[in-house]
């Protein structure tokens, strides 16, 4: 019998059945297993991932759980009634900390005898995160009799990695003990072979009445005697321990209030947008609270995390393009983003993280598995177009605040992301920044369409390494720009000009090198044979939003685009239902993803594509609608939309997600046309053209430098106009045509 002292000096003993049933039998993900809505409550590093009953069943393949630090703390967390599983009634998780779950009982029968009717019991759990799990259990008796309620509540923690939950397979795990019992408290516990300690300590207000484990779960049970119409309430509080580190839970009221008074703070921070469309108001309020929602603390600093639940971690790609999507609406997100990528950017090189000088990460882990460098996620680094987003993120931030200071802080961040493009990221010197992957755990892909088979020649065959996407150009080229402008006003004349005359160069090779004439579209890539990969895709429609497309291709683009093989009536296709790779079910080829879309619409309008932008807005926002709690999810399926069927869901997309939520209030700033400048104290309003679902929209409390202004748009017959009813600073607002 082995043991062990935890950090605070209390015996635990291994029990070896369930480590070497865990570690024999593996932790399965099976897509086919999420066959029902599952239900998510985030707070800061802590996450809930549960049926709709607000179980986490145990043996589940389908990856709920309780989690914090990429580790599951709960693998198991059951409610039975009288042996039998409750009837769900309702369930919400409206509030991203919190849910509210009713349920009711089945027939109950002691022998042949019905001795509670179905229906009659209200069992209602309410459940908040703050530092820990708290859940509040409520039993109501409807009956007109005295009845006899029999609880048991199952729990059981694997410890599993996040990557174990998605499927990797372990030669090795650490140590599971027998749990400790106390009269009102559980402790499940691992040392992992990290020599890191993790537990699971769950508190009760009542005192159970009976204790045992079964296939290596803990079961507590009550017996609750209600009179007529009475109730009784059970309480529990989960805290997740990393070695001594335990954070304070407050009481479940007290929770409930700090949380929604620190959202209360939130919203007061950020632009508020009204407008006269009741459910686009509900969008925007729904990925308002998802941004919040998703802000998480890591060990360098606050970031938009990218989603629930396989993404509860700092991102290089997913946390710039959500903080430059919602920099209209607060501007906080998008400096603590690149205040912590800059602290993480690339040093040394080093093949088994695709580390590089310069190079801004691309995802940071702090499992066990990190811990042990059985992933390179410390961070890791293969992503190929984090580095000339955090350039352009950089200088959309200083036209929004003005904060000449933080840019100067950053120089060198700044100066070192522009030599890894020019060396690092451009392979083989002609110009084009490519990728191929070092590390053996590394991603194959490394653009936002990382899946494996994401990047395809028209014949289906996968391209070949190193790759050089055509987005990831357009970001280049963008960020060049966009820099020349910040070194100009931080006096470098010279350096300025350099950089255009730079991102000049490219913008020519790229129309020349990526153009496929007799099919008037970019290629999604060259090859490593520096062939076009001619497959039809969105990737072309992100390069409008950057201005490298010459006028008449822009055009052309425009209107592939919107033909039905692209377009399915709910958004813009990853690719084209022509490609042979096509499939709208697939995560990269042929599904819809909202903040691909976003950006779509932003180029569309910098090209004055203006009923293309109105169509694809729409079609996006109108999907929205039909999600619950009109969120966006990272991706749907994409089928194409006919009469009144609803957008088909992709199974195991993240929800809430940072990019989708970030995409309505990119969507909304291109509509409005609203283009800052507040180091010239300027704010450009560039042919604002609201589309026919919205005659109304203010903005209030809206930030650029030093200034804050409200202004107000209305559709009218002739076009659409703007009153200015409210500024303070020196702010001039500018009609750009």
């Amino acid at each position: 019998m082995q043991k062990y002292i935890s950090p605070e000096g209390e015996e635990f003993i291994v029990e070896e059945q369930a480590t070497n049933r865990i570690l024999n039998e593996g932790i399965p993900f099976i897509i086919v297993d999420i066959k029902e809505r599952q239900l998510t409550i985030k707070e800061n590093d802590i996450f809930v991932y549960c049926n709709t009953k607000g179980d986490i069943p145990a043996e589940n393949t389908s990856g709920l759980g309780f989690y914090t630090a990429d580790t599951r703390f709960l693998s198991c967390w059951e409610l039975a009634l009288n042996g039998r599983e409750p009837i769900l009634l309702s369930t919400s998780a409206d509030r991203d900390y919190m849910a509210h779950i009713e349920l009711t009982n089945a027939d109950i029968y002691e022998g042949e005898q019905l001795k509670i009717p179905q229906e009659t019991i209200n069992i209602r759990r309410l459940r908040v995160l703050a530092g820990g799990l708290l859940e509040r259990i409520r039993f109501k008796n409807y009956n007109p009799v005295q009845v006899e309620l029999n609880v048991e509540l199952s729990f059981f923690a694997d410890f599993a990695d996040m990557f174990e939950v998605r499927g990797l397979r372990r030669d090795k795990r650490g140590q599971l003990f027998q749990p400790k019992t106390g009269k009102k408290t559980v402790t499940l516990a691992y040392i992992g072979q990290d020599d890191i300690w993790r537990r699971t300590e769950i508190e009760m207000s009542q005192e159970p009445d009976s204790f045992r484990t079964a296939l290596n779960k803990v079961i507590i049970g009550y017996k609750l005697v209600l009179d007529p119409h009475s109730r009784a309430v059970l309480n529990f509080r989960i805290s997740p321990v990393i070695n001594k580190d335990k954070k304070k839970i407050p009481g479940f009221n007290q929770a409930i209030s700090s949380q929604r008074r620190s959202y209360e703070r939130w919203e007061r921070s950020c632009t508020t947008i009204n407008t006269d469309n009741e459910l686009f108001n509900s969008v925007l309020k729904r990925g308002q609270n998802d941004i919040r929602a998703l802000i998480t603390s890591s060990p360098h600093g606050s970031i938009i995390s990218a989603g629930i639940p396989w993404y509860v971690a700092p991102f290089g790609r997913d946390s710039l393009i959500a903080a430059v999507q919602t920099l209209p609406l607060n501007q906080a997100p998008a400096r603590n983003t690149l205040d912590i990528l800059a602290r993480l950017q690339g040093k040394e090189e080093n093949a088994w993280r695709d580390e590089e000088p310069g190079k801004i990460m691309h995802e940071f882990r702090q499992g066990e598995l990190a811990h042990l460098g059985e992933i390179p996620h410390t961070p890791y680094y293969g992503s190929v177009d984090s580095t000339p987003l955090f350039l352009l993120v950089m200088s959309e931030y200083y036209k929004w605040s003005g904060d000449k200071e933080f840019v100067q802080k950053h120089r060198g961040a700044i100066l070192a992301a522009l030599e890894w493009i020019d060396t690092y990221g451009d392979l083989d010197g002609d110009g084009f920044v490519e990728y191929k992957r070092k590390s053996s755990r590394g991603l194959i892909n490394q653009g936002w369409k990382d899946s494996h088979n994401a990047v395809a020649h028209e014949d289906g065959q996968m391209a070949r390494a190193p790759i050089a996407l055509a987005e990831v150009q357009a970001y280049v080229y963008y960020a060049k720009k966009r820099m020349a402008q910040l070194f100009m006003d931080l006096g470098e004349n010279d350096f300025s000009l350099k950089l255009v005359k730079e991102a000049a160069r490219l913008k020519e090779a790229f129309n020349e090198k990526f153009w496929i004439a007799d099919q008037s579209f970019y290629a999604i890539a060259l090859d490593g044979d520096k062939k076009q990969v001619k497959t039809i895709s969105s990737n072309a429609g992100q390069c409008l939003w950057t201005g490298i497309a010459d006028h008449d291709k822009a055009i052309a683009v425009s209107k592939r685009l919107l033909n039905p093989d692209m377009f399915s009536g709910w958004g813009i296709r990853t690719v084209s239902k022509d490609a042979a790779t096509y499939n709208p079910m697939s995560y990269h080829n042929g599904s819809i993803w909202p903040h691909d879309n976003s950006i779509i619409v932003r180029g569309l309008k910098r090209y004055g594509r203006i009923r293309e932008a109105e169509h694809v807005a729409s079609g996006i926002f109108e999907a929205a609608v039909y999600h619950s709690y009109h969120r966006l999810p990272e991706l749907f399926c994409g089928f194409t939309r006919r009469g009144s069927n609803s957008p088909v869901e992709y199974p195991v997309a993240c929800s809430p997600q940072a990019w989708a939520a970030g995409a309505i209030f990119m969507i909304l700033q291109s509509i409005l046309g609203l283009t800052p400048n507040a180091p010239k104290n300027i704010l450009y309003v560039n042919n604002p053209t609201l589309p026919k679902w919205l005659n109304r929209v203010s903005l209030s409390n809206l930030q650029v430098g030093e200034s804050r202004l409200t202004i107000t748009f209305n559709r009218q017959e002739g076009g659409t106009s703007f009153t200015v009813p409210k500024k303070e600073g020196k702010l001039r607002i500018m009609m750009e045509e």
